[in-house]
């Protein structure tokens, strides 16, 4: 499927595997923000992004933050996507044995 504007493809929420129903958190919302891809993750998950201010568990959080503390939290960085032109996103999981 052919980029939008913001360079984000329209199968974006898929590819990070996202599904409708999931709870999404941006972090670090700001003017350099890629609208493209929020339009289309929140087409995937049928819902608003939440922001910092959430109170409760989150299925997706695409920030550089999370990356550099999952290790701390006991996580593992997987696969790493482009999602736009410049933009990419990481994917974390847990150990299978804990």
């Amino acid at each position: 499927m052919s980029p939008s504007a913001g360079g984000a493809d329209q199968l974006v929420g898929e590819r990070l595997g996202l599904k409708p129903g999931m709870v999404v958190q941006e972090l670090g919302w700001d003017e350099d923000v890629d609208d493209s891809v929020r339009v289309a993750i929140e087409d995937t998950i049928d819902a608003d992004l939440v922001d910092g201010d959430y109170g409760d568990v989150v299925d997706a959080v695409p920030a550089s933050d999370v990356a550099e503390a999952a290790p701390i939290a006991g996580l593992s960085n997987t696969t790493t996507i482009p999602i736009s032109v410049d933009w990419s996103a990481t994917k974390l999981v847990a150990p299978k044995t804990r």
